[in-house]
């Protein structure tokens, strides 16, 4: 006789205090080791400075944006390389080990699939693009900009959350 299946529940949530908490000793320990606040965006264009100069050195050496992050050769391994790709495998591995892991399209049933993908993209083009003409993306900015109480990091997250709720019942109606 075959054992039932047991049921795969996912666990739940870590109660917002305690994630919260732990968000803070985290930022305190990333400005104590690298002496930096945590951001994102950092890597992404470390990623663009080493691929640019892979194919076209001299142009990338000759940026005034990329060039001094190539100046000292590969820019990739830099402590916020290090970091997104620290938070990638943790996010996995948190994922897997509480029964959350799986892939999913958000929104497909209401605007397809295509053009979901689409607005993703979209989305993310323009947020990065925002997020390096403010010199920071919205973890930088907001988490560490907040906790070493900078107004511009205050000022950021109003906006940052009036736009989103504008952006929403312009959208989606909602």
């Amino acid at each position: 006789m075959q054992k039932p299946i047991e049921s795969c529940e996912p666990r739940p949530f870590w109660p917002n205090w305690l994630a919260g908490v732990v968000l803070g000793l985290v930022l305190l320990l990333t400005f104590v080791w690298t002496g930096h606040g945590l951001g994102a965006t950092g890597a992404s264009t470390r990623l663009t400075a080493a691929l640019a100069h892979g194919v076209a050195p001299a142009a990338t050496e000759a940026n005034g944006y990329l060039g001094p992050m190539v100046k000292d050769g590969n820019p990739l391994p830099s402590w916020i390389s290090w970091q997104v790709l620290g938070v990638a495998i943790g996010a996995l591995l948190a994922a897997w080990q509480a029964g959350r892991l799986r892939v999913q399209l958000d929104g497909e049933r209401s605007v397809g699939r295509g053009r979901r993908l689409l607005l993703a993209l979209g989305g993310g083009i323009v947020a990065g693009f925002g997020a390096r003409v403010a010199a920071g993306c919205t973890s930088g900015l907001g988490l560490s900009g907040a906790a070493s109480l900078g107004v511009s990091a205050f000022v950021f997250l109003g906006t940052f959350f009036a736009v989103g709720i504008v952006a929403s019942r312009l959208l989606r109606g909602v």
